[in-house]
């Protein structure tokens, strides 16, 4: 089994799969995929996508929950929360 980015052994691929559902890279996806599959099999790889989906929703209920924004996501959100008015309500004066 390859090293997947982020992960420190071969024992370790899921570790790396968060990582790589954002790329838009679909042949890093693709191999990331395959090589998920042949380490949990069939269910663990579902048990991996349901866990990364997880992550995705609770970042969106803390970013709901008014957590303050990370830098670098004030920035590249400033022009919709512009346009939304995001930015009058309570939550957007700490971010």
């Amino acid at each position: 089994m390859t090293r997947l980015p982020g992960c420190r052994t071969r024992t370790a691929a899921p570790c790396g799969i968060s990582n790589l559902v954002l790329d838009e890279d679909e042949a890093v996806l693709s191999r990331a995929r395959t090589e998920l599959l042949r380490a949990l099999g069939p269910e663990g790889l579902v048990d991996a996508a349901a866990v990364v989906g997880l992550f995705n929703a609770i970042d969106r209920v803390a970013d709901a929950t008014g957590i303050p924004l990370e830098a670098e996501k004030v920035q590249a959100s400033a022009d919709f929360r512009a346009v939304l008015g995001l930015d009058r309500f309570a939550v957007g004066a700490r971010s």
